[in-house]
């Protein structure tokens, strides 16, 4: 019997394991690395237990560490979450030996699906379609384009897609170097790559007692670097193919029976539009996605995680699917900038309460480097896929996300986009339709306008006068904000008719938090939100983060021509160059991992290496120098 469950996680996953133990009458236990010691999930636990360090290597991937605290915290169960040790068969056991129940399936049921590449030929002798793996030495121009993958491990690192047979060599030792990396393990193999398939997965739930559940499928299409930005239930393509959803569940199940199958897991598989699938990878633990099929079913898949970890049986039939679910991941990063992870304090966090939001963050949270950068899964749920699209849509866009940049222009963007709402969903949306969701210039205008008001009306005294007033027509007054890359210099002047910009902007009203412009009489409001360093303006027509010029720049703060810095905190990889290398523009240079993503740090110019300030293995902080590029010789 279950008393007290320790969840060996972190964020948002911790605290949605803890709401449903808190409804079943257990207690709970947390575990945390310093850089978490101010995390709601540490918050929301009846007790927690430090793992000191930060580094997921010193702190949620130790498993004597976590199986210690659950002995100290008197917790006799442990729920693994997503991702660090949810599917390392040799945790799952040592849980198990030190006497504690483990919320999860067999040991045997992980190690068998631990190496995608074994996982493959059980699924192949279980009769569960496939796609031929091919070594990588005997991948040839007939089969390109091919995926290389690694086998353990998924969330997009150590994947690759390659198109020319000359690059294949490079790609697949720069997969196994990240699979490495993140996994432990640097095996990789390759598969013919779907440029435009479905990612369509089952979600299926298994009891000690033979019953296996297929619980809906989920449509996961939409992907930034093979990792999930958009998902939903049930899938508009199995939605339209009626035979489809039969052979899916067909298939899981065969899947799930295969390797006696016990507790939550998901089956993914690779879909073309004509509805023929093929096995991807079975995850062995609860998935990210997993609140769309709780919205569609009304289960709640932890409770039943739990139940089945305590020996109950299931049903023999799951409840129906109902209605229609969309999920999506808002993401501490800069799309616009190759998917750059984005550090620092959040400030303010609103979201409507009218929506499931699973958050493990909340005003003064910490979005520190060492972990992935999403901040919370923000659900909407009904009867209608494209009312719930909307409703969705509009409540992103009337959140308060301030601190640090997110990716909730660009999935506004999408849920609003033609293509998603007829069901076009695959996995090259973003080739197709490139990465939208960049804040309208005018509206960007218009709210430095609103911040240089409210910083106006906030001075003390009060402004009441722009300063050089003159009751003659006089130079303006001028204010310089940075949004993005770009710099946005606002003007404004007093008339007889009152405050003027750009000749048709007038000043209804200013507060230091509210200003109000009326423009081609129009009248519309905007919120400032001023912090250190950082001015946020939200308003109907979006949210604009600006970064106000300071009056005198601080010669420390300088660098060199030429140089490149380090975008955000991380660990440098790998380096490709050394000095005194010519280089061409764009070409990649040294490797920066952060937030378990790799990100390349390439020549800003043809020219040559005339410094490397790093070595591979280095911890280096935002805005360090990591290599200087000079004029060719």
């Amino acid at each position: 019997m279950i008393t007290s469950v320790l969840v060996a996680n972190r964020g948002e996953i911790a605290c949605r394991v803890f709401r449903t133990a808190r409804s079943l009458g257990l207690s709970t236990v947390a575990v945390h690395s310093t850089a978490d010691a101010g995390s709601p999930h540490v918050a929301e636990a009846d007790a927690a237990v430090h793992l000191p360090g930060n580094a997921p290597g010193e702190t949620y991937l130790r498993a004597e560490l976590i199986i210690d605290a659950a002995r100290r915290a008197g917790a006799d169960a442990v729920h693994p979450g997503y991702g660090f040790l949810s599917e390392n068969a040799a945790f799952a056991q040592a849980v198990i030996d030190a006497g504690l129940t483990w919320v999860g399936p067999p040991v045997d049921a992980i190690s068998s699906m631990g190496s995608k590449i074994e996982a493959k030929k059980l699924m192949a002798a279980a009769g569960v379609p496939v796609l031929t793996e091919l070594t990588p030495a005997a991948v040839s121009g007939a089969d390109l384009p091919v995926l290389v993958k690694a086998s353990a491990g998924g969330g997009g690192r150590g994947m690759r897609v390659v198109s020319r047979l000359a690059d294949l060599a490079d790609e697949i030792e720069a997969a196994s170097a990240e699979a490495l990396s993140a996994f432990g393990d640097g095996t990789v193999f390759c598969e013919r790559y779907l440029a435009t398939g479905r990612h369509i997965e089952v979600q299926v739930m298994a009891d000690r007692h033979g019953t296996i559940w297929a619980v809906g499928e989920r449509e996961c299409s939409i992907q930034r670097r093979h990792q999930k930005v958009v998902e939903e239930a049930p899938s508009p393509l199995v939605e339209r193919i009626p035979s489809m959803r039969a052979e899916l569940f067909d298939a899981a199940r065969k899947a799930a029976a295969a390797i006696n199958y016990v507790g939550a897991g998901t089956v993914e598989f690779l879909a073309d539009e004509q509805g023929d699938f093929y096995f991807l990878e079975m995850n062995t633990r609860l998935q990210v996605e997993h609140p769309v099929t709780e919205e569609t079913t009304g289960l709640d898949l932890v409770a039943l995680q739990l139940a089945v970890a305590a020996g109950d049986r299931l049903p023999a039939e799951p409840p129906p699917t109902l209605g229609h679910a969309i999920e999506v991941r808002l993401y501490a990063e800069d799309p616009t900038n190759d998917w750059q992870p984005q550090t620092g304090t959040l400030r303010r966090f609103e979201v409507s309460t009218e929506l499931r939001v699973d958050s493990g963050v909340g005003p003064g949270s910490e979005v520190s480097p060492y972990y992935d950068a999403m901040l919370a899964k923000v659900i909407a749920s009904g009867p209608d896929r494209t009312a719930v699209a909307r409703r969705l849509a509009g409540a992103l866009e009337r959140a308060r996300l301030h601190g640090v940049r997110t990716n909730r222009e660009l999935l506004v963007w999408i849920l609003r986009h033609p293509a998603f709402l007829a069901g076009d969903t695959d996995t090259a949306f973003f080739d197709t339709h490139g990465v939208g969701g960049a804040a309208d210039p005018g509206v960007v205008r218009l709210s430095a306008l609103a911040a240089a008001l409210a910083d106006a009306a906030g001075r003390v005294p009060p402004v009441r006068v722009p300063s050089g007033w003159r009751n003659v027509p006089s130079q303006p007054q001028r204010k310089a904000y940075r949004a993005g890359d770009e710099t946005i210099e606002v003007a404004y002047r007093l008339t007889r008719a009152g405050l003027v910009a750009d000749g048709n902007t007038m000043l209804v009203g200013s507060s230091p938090d509210r200003v109000v412009l009326e423009v081609d009489g129009v009248r519309r409001a905007f919120e400032v939100a001023a912090y250190d360093g950082l001015v946020c303006v939200d308003s109907p027509l979006g949210s604009v983060a600006l970064t106000p010029f300071a009056r005198f720049t601080d010669p420390s703060a300088q660098v060199a021509a030429g140089s490149l810095v380090a975008p955000m905190p991380g660990i440098v990889t790998r380096i490709g160059v050394g000095v005194g290398d010519e280089v061409k523009q764009g070409q990649p240079l040294l490797w920066l991992e952060a937030m378990k993503m790799e990100h390349t740090i390439s020549a800003p110019a043809d020219g040559v290496v005339g410094e490397l300030r790093v070595e591979a293995g280095q911890q280096v902080e935002v805005g360090a120098v990591l290599a200087v590029v000079g004029e060719d010789r």
